[in-house]
């Protein structure tokens, strides 16, 4: 018996919950519960920092794709291929090609890790909340996502310098 892979599919956009429901719906009607294994929407955690206050939802890391973890032969191309909202497989052409095993694991290590969202542009208006320049009111020139920083220009002596802040110590000012 061949063994399951995991397949990525290509639906219409804001589709990816119903095709997953569709899919294992059809799983369960036509007995393929052997042939197709599971469905799954990739989510991660994501951290929002909104008034001070930290709140976590969760985003759809590859929207308008489901991954299909299932045995490749006709049967299960055609469920897959026939489900309403679903464009296709990805792939060259029409030939599905199984994700390799270094994808899984890079997947599941970045859905396993939180991002946090920031809230915050260059062109806003902010106010330093806490630290050495709690008050001081300022713009954003430069946001840095990854290290959750924002970089403000502070009047020194006559003289525009910059300063990285921490995103938990700044809010925008309405």
């Amino acid at each position: 018996m061949e063994e399951a892979k995991w397949y990525v599919v290509h639906t219409f956009s804001g589709y990816e919950n119903k095709v997953k429901v569709d899919i294992e719906k059809t799983v369960e009607n036509r007995n393929l519960q052997d042939q197709i294994l599971e469905v799954a929407i990739p989510l991660q955690e994501v951290m929002e920092n909104k008034d001070g206050q930290k709140k976590s939802s969760m985003r759809k890391i590859f929207p308008a794709y489901v991954l299909v973890h299932m045995i490749m032969n006709d049967d299960t191309w055609y469920v897959i291929r026939n489900t309403r909202g679903v464009t296709g497989f990805v792939g060259p052409g029409s030939k599905p090609v199984p994700l390799t095993e270094e994808e899984m694991i890079a997947l599941a290590t970045f859905m396993g890790t939180p991002q946090e969202k920031v809230n915050f542009a260059e062109g806003d208006l902010i106010s330093v909340i806490t630290g050495a320049w709690q008050g001081t009111e300022a713009v954003i020139r430069s946001v840095d996502a990854e290290k959750q920083t924002a970089t403000i220009f502070i009047d020194m002596f006559g003289h525009e310098t910059p300063v990285e802040l921490n995103c938990t110590d700044i809010k925008k000012v309405q």
